[in-house]
């Protein structure tokens, strides 16, 4: 297992490097970052000052030697719109992004999961049609289109929750379940077909003839079975929802890393969305890792692979 673990961690490594190399490379793609503070009034003086403070005089590589060295310690430099860390940036917006993420999360596992496996051992019956009419919905809808519904209906004609901003828990209510909902119906799919693959195999049905209880069979022998490609997909989603929230972000209001990220884009904020792409590659990466430990836990031939 320590050998399974140690593996996949130097993956891990290797790919963040490699992600480090690319998001530098995509910073410099626009041209020289000094551009974006010329004007009329700029003097070759102030031009060979500004690249002298950020190190753009020098080859790229070494500009990349710097930043990289930089990012190990969270320093991606200083925001070109508000002249503070970037860090400092992406840090005021993560907690509010954790909340929703983690709101969506729960909704979508405690919705996703349950009806997938409700759908499985009911195959063919009417709960069965409705679960997957929900997966279908869920997947076609799209989230502004959801999120503007919700509002509609529950702030609008029904006023019982607020219609955006980040006040208390009643407010995180309709973004968490707009966010959540593709998640919720993709589980829901993901989770009923794999189920249905291991309650057609012979050791269920051996354990049908030995008069195991139902609820034992579904939860003991078949989930646990078929937990692994739902699990893959909640152990990656986590990520998605923490980073691509910008939809749902916009239409509630919630003030985010979504539309902090779409700032800085337009902003041409480099330092800011240097730092947001790392913070989302790390998150995938850390994802990803823990979920090959969780596969090896389950399934010991997956150690040796």
């Amino acid at each position: 297992m320590k050998i399974f673990i140690l593996r996949r961690f130097a993956a891990a490594i290797v790919v963040l490097f490699l992600a480090s190399i690319l998001v530098f490379a995509l910073s410099r793609a626009s041209g020289d970052p000094r551009n974006l503070f010329l004007s009329e009034y700029t003097t070759q003086e102030q031009w060979d000052q500004w690249g002298r403070d950020y190190g753009l005089d020098k080859p790229y590589w070494q500009q990349y030697l710097t930043w990289f060295k930089g990012a190990v310690v969270l320093d991606f430099g200083t925001s070109v719109k508000e002249q503070i860390p970037a860090t400092t940036v992406v840090a005021r917006k993560i907690w509010p992004t954790l909340q929703l993420a983690i709101g969506a999360y729960v909704f979508a596992i405690f919705v996703g999961v349950p009806l997938g496996v409700l759908s499985a051992t009911r195959r063919g019956t009417t709960t069965d049609l409705a679960a997957r009419s929900f997966a279908l919905l869920g997947q076609a809808m799209p989230g502004f289109w959801l999120g503007i519904m919700l509002i509609l209906l529950f702030a609008v004609k029904w006023q019982i929750l607020p219609a955006g901003g980040k006040g208390n828990l009643t407010s995180l209510i309709l973004p968490s379940i707009t966010l959540g909902w593709f998640a919720a119906a993709a589980l829901l799919r993901l989770t009923r077909s794999a189920m249905l693959d291991v309650l057609d195999s012979e050791y269920v049905k051996l354990a049908r003839a030995k008069g195991v209880s139902r609820t034992m069979i579904v939860w003991k022998h078949a989930f646990r079975n078929a937990a692994t490609v739902p699990l893959t997909f909640a152990g990656l989603f986590l990520t998605a929802l923490l980073t691509g929230a910008v939809v749902t972000e916009t239409v509630f209001a919630w003030p985010g890393l979504g539309r902090l990220a779409v700032q800085a884009v337009f902003g041409t904020d480099f330092p800011v969305i240097s730092a947001i792409v790392m913070l989302a590659t790390s998150g995938y990466l850390l994802m990803n890792l823990f979920v090959d430990i969780l596969y090896g836990v389950l399934d010991p031939r997956i150690r040796h692979s």
